[in-house]
């Protein structure tokens, strides 16, 4: 079975309240767009996520919740404390919870750590900008066993000013 997971970095933040600690900063209008454009794309092309792990910093929040309503009412969505300014490791521990009928799940968080675990997985360097998603898949029977492979396929990287 393919496992396919979309690594992705929360749409771009507002600096107009310098005041806010780094957690708190909300999406500016840019990000708001960005990010159901990207949900979309991936929906169109079949990368609809059935589970969602992401940052519990405002701006992921507010990145997921415009995603999940054009991914639908199926999709399982869990925020990590861990995930902020995390990177490879914490995206390896969250797969382990994830159920093998499971076979695509983006994971939402921030650089440098996100582009850290594109490298990790795919051997391969991509610029993570905001709202950016890599498309990443390896063939195995059980999340746990795709987790021991290396290389995984570096399908594609979803970019909304391309959208």
């Amino acid at each position: 079975m393919l496992r396919r997971l979309i690594i992705m970095r929360h749409a771009k933040s507002s600096w107009d309240a310098p005041e806010l600690g780094d957690q708190l900063r909300p999406l500016n209008k840019r990000g708001r767009h960005d990010a159901p454009a990207v949900a979309d794309a991936l929906t169109q092309i079949g990368w609809a996520p059935q589970w969602v792990f992401s940052s519990d910093a405002v701006r992921t929040r507010e990145t997921i919740e415009l995603m999940i309503p054009q991914f639908g009412d199926h999709v399982e969505v869990s925020f990590e404390p861990s995930f902020y300014l995390a990177d490879e490791e914490a995206i390896m521990a969250a797969l382990k919870l994830v159920p093998n009928e499971v076979h695509t799940v983006l994971v939402l968080g921030h650089n440098p750590g996100w582009q850290s675990a594109i490298s990790y997985f795919t051997g391969q360097y991509v610029g993570l900008t905001t709202a950016n998603a890599a498309l990443l898949q390896c063939d195995s029977a059980s999340w746990s066993e795709a987790l021991r492979q290396r290389p995984w396929t570096l399908m594609d990287v979803i970019r909304p000013k391309e959208l």
